[in-house]
């Protein structure tokens, strides 16, 4: 019997009966499929959920947090920092045809007054507070032959600095304010504690943007001036990529616990994402005989030298031109003495290759220039110089290095 030949109200009955039970399996399906609220439902892999994925925190967002490193050590730090304006008065003479004129000057004689326009130079630099009492650290750089210089702080008060002492070869100075009231100071830490890798933070005034703060890596250590390409310093550099520019010279370099490790000087005009900080360690020493006035020891031998191997040696005598033939050694080749320095006095001559200093071999530059950086001026000390094939046993005493010309 088919469906529609049965009777009416049987009909309706089955219909209601079909409808419950489709609802009661619909119903389950729902529950099966539904996510609880304890366990999330997975998320396939569609173009939606990808970019999902692509907005979750990635693990440097997860390190640093929403309250960043940078920010605490900024916060440390960032009121002790500030701003040195330098103004100089430079004299020229500008030649005028006429008052040059011989025909002119037999009228008015040499003692007509000669026009000297001024011009003032300005410069810009960084520093931070040291002491509470108003004690600056900067590079010598910033405050070199300013007639005045004027302090910044962060809350724009402004005060008159005191240049107490400046050291040029290690490129650092001192600055006094007298402010009456306790200032704030950043904590120094310790350059020896450095490791490539570790964060740097360097913060100053660079163009003249105030208050910057730049984020990098420690890139490497003991980066000497020589390397750097500046001969007439004496430090050994930490390198970094945070970026350092004009204006941040003189500001601190600073670990991640915000503590100053560094003070940045900008001395590479083609230097392209690399900076240069000298080590605090060393301008703890440095700035605590400046304060006092006192004159900064750099004891100076007067050579310019080479790393000599076997190699470098066998090009030097290869070449028609040079003027010598060196052993073919390792040691310090001697390229140039400098007029009346130690070297000259004791008797030391270019070709001369200096292989023992205090009996202790030298095989690199920066091998003798720490022993003789940590000499005293007016120390003797002993050379072991061979010359071609003869080996001679030298006296040498050391000088300031200020007094060379």
């Amino acid at each position: 019997m088919r469906f529609s030949q049965l009777p009416r109200s049987i009909r309706q009955l089955t219909t209601h009966v079909l409808a419950i039970v489709l609802g009661v399996v619909l119903t389950v399906s729902t529950l099966r499929v539904s996510p609880s609220q304890a366990e999330p439902a997975p998320i396939s892999p569609t173009a939606d959920s990808q970019q999902l994925i692509a907005q979750r925190s990635s693990p440097a967002t997860t390190a640093i947090g929403n309250n960043s490193f940078v920010t605490a050590a900024v916060n440390r730090v960032g009121n002790a920092v500030v701003r040195i304006d330098t103004e100089r008065t430079v004299s020229r003479r500008v030649p005028d045809p006429f008052f040059d004129d011989p025909f002119f000057r037999r009228f008015f004689g040499d003692s007509f007054p000669r026009q000297m326009p001024q011009e003032q130079m300005r410069g810009l630099g960084s520093g931070f507070i040291i002491d509470r009492s108003g004690l600056i650290v900067t590079n010598a750089h910033v405050v070199d032959k300013a007639d005045k210089v004027t302090v910044r702080l962060k809350d724009d008060r402004t005060f008159e600095g005191k240049v107490l002492g400046a050291d040029e070869v290690t490129d650092l100075a001192v600055v006094k304010i007298n402010t009456g009231a306790d200032l704030p100071v950043a904590p120094l830490g310790s350059s020896s504690n450095v490791q490539v890798g570790d964060w740097a933070i360097a913060l100053g005034n660079p163009l003249g943007l105030d208050n910057t703060v730049t984020l990098g890596i420690i890139s490497t250590l003991r980066r000497s001036s020589a390397q750097v390409g500046i001969g007439n310093k004496r430090l050994d550099f930490i390198q970094t990529d945070a970026a350092i520019n004009p204006g941040n010279s003189g500001g601190p370099l600073l670990n991640g616990q915000g503590e100053v490790i560094g003070i940045n000087t900008a001395i590479r005009g083609d230097a392209m994402g690399i900076g240069f900080a000298i080590p605090i360690d060393k301008a703890k020493v440095i700035a605590a005989k400046l304060q006092r006035g006192e004159k900064v020891d750099h004891p100076f031998i007067g050579i310019q030298m080479l790393d000599l191997t076997p190699e470098v040696a066998r090009r030097i005598n290869s070449d028609p031109n040079s003027p010598v033939q060196t052993p073919e050694i390792n040691g310090i080749f001697v390229v140039r003495v400098v007029p009346n320095s130690p070297a000259a006095a004791a008797g030391i001559r270019p070709g001369d290759v200096i292989v023992e200093v205090d009996r202790q071999r030298v095989n690199k530059g920066e091998q003798l220039l720490e022993i003789v950086d940590s000499s005293r001026v007016g120390q003797t000390l002993q050379l072991k110089v061979q010359r071609g094939n003869q080996i001679q046993q030298v006296s040498l005493r050391t000088a300031q290095l200020q007094d060379a010309s």
